[in-house]
């Protein structure tokens, strides 16, 4: 029997670096998140099964995903969504709707989100309406069209739900809460949020019409898993161009997490946040020490990246400035207590370094 020979792929040095740089600083600037979060099995399944009795069967329903930053309320949404897509029926009817508190700042701008994912603008076209209400009436209209049978089930996902609550009134809120508690179309909307207080938050009239289902996430993460989340984020794919070079940097990184000073690094971070932000920020400020020169990840990289990471923001603008400039800052600061907020030029504030006896340092 002849057997065939495979030929390595053999890079320069500087494309290998190059092609890590890539790939890597793709996966931590995108926010590449596993497929579904771990340990959350039964969460999962409740919130599937809700949403699809909402996609297939047309039911109405309403839910609140609750839990702390990083704890994976979104990664579950979208996973749930993701399996639903797979199926013919739910890609044919249901239409989602995503907003954010951060960025629909009120109850006008929301609508107008809304009625753009749902592709109402042609329904609305130049309409005049003579106000918030009566928008909002014309286009819940809109959905509401037709029976069960053929109207399309639509999701409201709103994301940093608690946000919503200070809208005025609450108007968005109600209406939405009202119309998945009517029988006419079908409407599931899901909040996620990180206040565990959030119903307290809500009306009177506004919390009679949310179902008062919640979904609590609490991150069960143990530090081994955050290790090989570590290793794992840090490691080349198998079809990296270069085999040799990708297999001695997968395993310079497995060496590398079993580094005890690299471990207490990893520790101090898993006991203050264990969310994939903050692990890819520090990751990034490893990942940008590499070089041609400096081909891999050193422990002395975590130690300076986690400094980085901890450091106080302020405090960090201030290194490197000259006795000359602190001193223009402590009198801007002054002046800034004295006016109120009120504007000052330059010139009152090299008289109050010059003039005020106060600072020592000048």
């Amino acid at each position: 029997m002849s057997k065939r020979k495979v030929k390595d792929t053999h890079l320069p040095i500087g494309e290998c670096i190059t092609q890590v740089h890539h790939i890597l600083r793709k996966r931590f600037c995108h926010q590449q998140l596993p497929d579904a979060p771990e340990g959350v099995e039964a969460q999962h399944r409740h919130l599937m099964e809700l949403l699809k009795r909402s996609a297939v069967h047309g039911e109405s329903n309403s839910v609140l995903i609750v839990g702390p930053r990083g704890a994976g309320k979104t990664m579950l949404l979208r996973s749930v969504l993701r399996e639903l897509a797979e199926e013919t029926e739910v890609q044919k009817n249901l239409l989602q709707v995503h907003l954010n508190g951060l960025l629909q700042t009120d109850d006008r701008v929301a609508l107008k989100e809304i009625t753009r994912q749902l592709h109402l603008e042609n329904v609305v076209g130049d309409r005049v309406f003579g106000s918030f209400a009566e928008n909002l009436a014309f286009l819940l209209d809109a959905l509401r069209k037709g029976d069960r049978s053929s109207s399309r089930p639509v999701l409201f996902v709103l994301d940093e739900f608690d946000l919503f609550a200070h809208h005025k009134n609450q108007t968005l809120l109600y209406n939405l809460f009202d119309v998945s508690q009517s029988a006419q179309a079908p409407v599931a909307v899901v909040g996620l949020t990180c206040r565990l207080d959030v119903l307290e938050l809500l009306e009177k009239r506004v919390k009679s019409r949310f179902s008062h289902r919640q979904i609590h996430l609490l991150s069960t993460l143990t530090f081994p898993q955050y290790s090989e989340r570590v290793r794992a984020q840090l490691s080349l794919p198998d079809d990296f161009p270069d085999a040799k070079f990708a297999q001695q940097w997968n395993a310079a990184v497995t060496t590398l997490c079993e580094d005890k000073s690299v471990r207490d690094v990893l520790q101090r971070h898993f006991d203050s946040s264990k969310d994939f932000r903050s692990l890819h920020m520090l990751l990034m400020l490893c990942l940008s020490r590499v070089s041609v020169a400096k081909p891999t990840i050193t422990a002395a990289d975590f130690l300076d990246a986690s400094r980085s990471c901890l450091a106080d923001a302020k405090a960090n603008m201030l290194h490197g400035l000259s006795i000359l400039e602190l001193c223009l800052i402590i009198a801007m600061k002054h002046l800034n207590d004295v006016y109120e907020g009120e504007p000052f030029n330059l010139q009152m504030v090299q008289n109050g370094t010059a003039g005020d006896r106060d600072y020592k340092l000048c």
